[in-house]
């Protein structure tokens, strides 16, 4: 499952930055419900803090544990968790952050790589991640997975990221560091997995060294 930005991004760097887990919620209401000691609140609304949160939804924030946990809700890539959850037993959140690591996990199989757009509609950040992985694995292909892999062949990832409309969106609301953090490529080992979906939210931890179950198709509505 992909959101590059940010979700999946942000659950990748808080994991590798020693939070135990992170509850994915699918709305902010449901985030509240979980606030208790030792979790940090995080999420972003309409590209804001929402109020009575702790931090937002940039990566960056999440170098240094300030909890145990992390509560995060987000408006895309949240509930494509657990909706993600609930057509399979096995889940791993990819990140340009932890591309390598993701690669490593999936080993030969079927793999579905679905991106949790925008709105419902296919974000350009997801449908490149999903390519570079995609060109990475054996196995036949799906033609979302074949158009996914052409756009990666043709652009660097800062410059696939930064082209997008969620980019142009972020630095209109004063986030456009997070664009550059998000197109980092390798640089954390690790692979969060959904290990469970309780009451709707998504408990996100790492995987073991076996990682995921996995050859390469896609969802056009789920940007692959």
């Amino acid at each position: 499952m992909i959101d590059v930005l940010r979700a999946t991004s942000t659950v990748v760097q808080a994991l590798a930055a020693g939070y135990e887990r992170v509850r994915c919620c699918q709305s902010i209401e449901a985030a509240m419900e979980l606030r208790a000691p030792g979790r940090v609140m995080a999420g972003e609304q309409e590209w804001k803090t929402p109020p009575g949160f702790d931090l937002g939804n940039s990566p960056a924030a999440f170098a240094a544990p300030e909890g145990a946990e992390v509560v995060l809700a987000t408006t895309n890539g949240t509930p494509m968790m657990a909706a993600a959850a609930a057509h399979s037993d096995h889940v791993l959140l990819a990140s340009l952050l932890n591309l390598d690591a993701i690669v490593a996990a999936l080993s030969p199989a079927d793999v579905l790589l679905a991106g949790s757009g925008t709105s419902g509609r296919p974000a350009l950040e997801d449908t490149y991640l999903a390519g570079r992985i995609a060109r990475r694995l054996e196995g036949e292909r799906t033609d979302a997975a074949l158009m996914a892999e052409c756009l990666a062949d043709a652009h660097e990832p800062l410059a696939a990221i930064a082209a997008s409309a969620d980019a142009a969106k972020l630095r209109e609301a004063g986030l456009g560091d997070d664009v550059e953090w998000c197109a980092q490529e390798s640089i954390l080992d690790g692979v969060p997995r959904v290990t469970a979906v309780e009451d709707g939210v998504s408990v996100v931890e790492l995987a073991g060294p076996t990682g995921a179950p996995p050859a390469v198709s896609s969802s056009t509505e789920t940007t692959d």
